[in-house]
């Protein structure tokens, strides 16, 4: 297959495809490492540049790793597709006594975990649906049996696992959780499931940070205030995690930015707690934040850190690319390793239409695509990694995307039961030589991280990760 590149630049090249003047003031921004505002992505969204577009996140995407590109060996275990909410988007919910409900028991769960660990997996990614009459103990027993089995074999599987909307469930059906109090419900439960061995939360459910959409399309899904709250307290624990935007079904590319912005703020208050320290910057108070349960004022004049990991001279791990920390933007704990309790990675997903009740709608093509992970990159400067989850880009969309802004494309999956790409069934699987061959085609080097992204050193199905991020 040929390298998917974009054609060099010329001043011919120029002229014909038409580059936005516009642009030139986001890309001062962007060689000076400075914030860009929400009118600078609407820039970013509507310019018909979309090469400069790209190019500008393909700089920031090299400033902090090079010519690395990420994946891992991890395995999928939804453990139910049982689910009590029926959100109009969603295809992989199922009601109990369907047909093809089902709900997996310990046996099984030991299976998947013996068979991860002979794959010489370093994670294994567990979500499902919200199941009406499960007890809290399944989910212990589930992140135990995961961690005992992993450990009989010699393995220090990661267990990434419940999403922000499956965490306030548990804090329901264990009985902790109150309007009035959530915080301390989702302390609870977090704080029991890591006990148990829960080592990271995944990103999903955030869907779109907008009240309208989540009542048209995700009714009786928790909120963005929720699902934020959620996400802090597991930063507060020292636990990592993921962010999400699903984007192309009836939002507007504004939403996107607001979701971008939202979790902007969450990723400054996290940092700044962990001792990272940044310029103060001035809140937007022009109303493009309908909602913002983060905290902070919106008193004209309210400041809050801005802390932006996409300078110069990073790598967006702490160092300066050459093993150096650099104290005045990064806190690192005693290994020189980047302390924890922050968002890891922005995972862009579109939306797929077929099966769901929105299949009505076109979902987003392929340049869309593109353009919305490169604007994450650009505008999510504290973010260290942009993947391209290949599951629901395809691979070779995620070569592209790699060129364009995205440092990860995942791992080997094995099953996957959330999305179905194209009618594919749920074992959704490539070999590791498979993701190596895609990233060097892409142009870059492959290099094997493990869930918190440090790089993996591995001896056949023996592996273990080293003391280094998972940068240059």
């Amino acid at each position: 297959m040929p390298t998917l590149a974009l054609p060099p630049r010329t001043p011919d090249a120029d002229r014909r495809i038409g580059v936005d003047p516009r642009l030139e003031a986001v890309r001062t921004k962007v060689l000076a490492g400075q914030r860009l505002s929400m009118d600078d992505g609407r820039l970013l969204f509507s310019t018909p540049d979309i090469y400069t577009v790209c190019e500008l996140a393909d700089l920031v995407r090299r400033r902090l790793h090079g010519d690395a590109a990420f994946y891992n060996i991890n395995r999928h275990l939804n453990y139910s597709n049982v689910c009590a909410l029926s959100c109009k988007f969603c295809e992989f919910f199922r009601k109990a006594g369907d047909a093809d409900a089902y709900t997996r028991d310990m046996a099984y769960v030991r299976e998947q975990a013996e068979k991860a660990v002979e794959a010489g997996a370093t994670e294994i990614h567990s979500v499902g649906g919200l199941h009406p009459t499960l007890p809290f103990s399944y989910y212990i027993d589930l992140i135990g049996t995961i961690r005992d089995t992993a450990k009989r074999l010699g393995s220090d599987l990661h267990v990434k696992a419940f999403t922000a909307v499956e965490v306030v469930h548990l804090a329901k059906i264990a009985k902790v959780y109150r309007i009035d109090d959530r915080a301390s419900g989702i302390r609870h439960v977090l704080s029991k499931l890591r006990d148990a061995g829960l080592g990271s939360l995944p990103g999903g459910g955030a869907e779109v940070f907008d009240d309208r959409i989540h009542d048209e399309a995700f009714k009786g899904k928790i909120r963005s205030d929720v699902w934020l709250d959620v996400h802090r307290v597991a930063h507060e624990l020292g636990l990592n995690s993921n962010a999400t935007i699903l984007y192309g079904h009836i939002e507007q590319q504004n939403d996107r930015l607001v979701h971008m912005e939202m979790l902007r703020r969450a990723q400054d208050r996290a940092l700044a707690r962990l001792g990272y320290r940044g310029t103060t910057h001035t809140l937007d108070t022009t109303g493009d934040h309908p909602s913002d349960h983060l905290g902070y004022s919106h008193d004209e004049g309210a400041e809050i850190p801005a802390i932006t990991l996409t300078r110069p001279g990073t790598d967006g791990h702490g160092t300066d690319g050459h093993g150096t920390p650099l104290p005045e933007s990064f806190a690192l704990d005693a290994d020189g390793r980047a302390k924890s309790g922050y968002f890891q990675t922005i995972i862009p997903l579109p939306f797929f239409p077929d099966g769901s009740e929105l299949e009505h709608l076109p979902g987003p093509a392929g340049l869309e695509n593109l353009r919305t992970l490169a604007v994450a990159r650009l505008m999510l400067d504290n973010f260290p990694h942009v993947k391209a989850f290949w599951i629901m880009q395809t691979l070779p969309m995620a070569q592209l995307m790699l060129q364009n802004g995205a440092d990860d494309i995942d791992g080997t999956v094995v099953w996957y039961d959330i999305t179905k790409v194209g009618g594919t069934s749920t074992h959704q699987e490539v070999s590791v030589w498979t993701l190596q061959k895609a990233i060097r085609e892409a142009g870059f080097t492959p290099v094997e991280r493990d869930t918190l992204y440090r790089r993996v050193t591995r001896d056949g199905a023996k592996w273990k990760p080293t003391t280094e991020a998972a940068s240059r």
